[in-house]
């Protein structure tokens, strides 16, 4: 930007902002995840509850990006009651302080990142198998 830029009407990405990113990137999957995909609830918040936070161990809240809350493809059988619904949760606070901090990344690349690591649990990809084919957070 150049140095005379008035910032005084610049304002962050909002939960709006980020969930349209979110859903490009759903938008954009390879036809054999995108029907996985269609399944799934997007979610966006400032930050994950205190519940959620407690649930994982997790103190700092800008810790947590995004979260996937279900019960995997491999997982589910005929037998499992209804009425849960599938949830992607993306954290807008620290999906921006995460993009602030990398400083060279498209704030839509590390949308797509973490909503497509968060798929990738519904799909029934531990954390593992995840870091074993993407490098990202090195």
């Amino acid at each position: 930007m150049s140095e005379g830029y008035d910032w005084t009407e610049v304002t962050a990405p909002g939960i709006e902002e980020i969930e349209a990113l979110a859903e490009a990137a759903r938008a954009a999957l390879p036809p054999e995840f995108a029907r996985a995909a269609q399944g799934v609830a997007i979610r966006v918040e400032d930050f994950a509850s205190e519940a959620m936070l407690a649930d994982l161990g997790i103190e700092d809240p800008f810790d947590l990006t995004g979260l996937y809350d279900g019960i995997p493809l491999t997982e589910k059988s005929v037998m499992d009651p209804g009425g849960h619904t599938d949830v992607i949760w993306l954290f807008r606070r620290p999906i921006l302080d995460e993009w602030v901090s990398r400083g060279n990344e498209p704030l839509g690349t590390l949308v797509t990142h973490i909503f497509v690591h968060e798929l990738a649990h519904h799909l029934g990809w531990s954390d593992a198998d995840i870091s074993s084919i993407d490098r990202w957070w090195e």
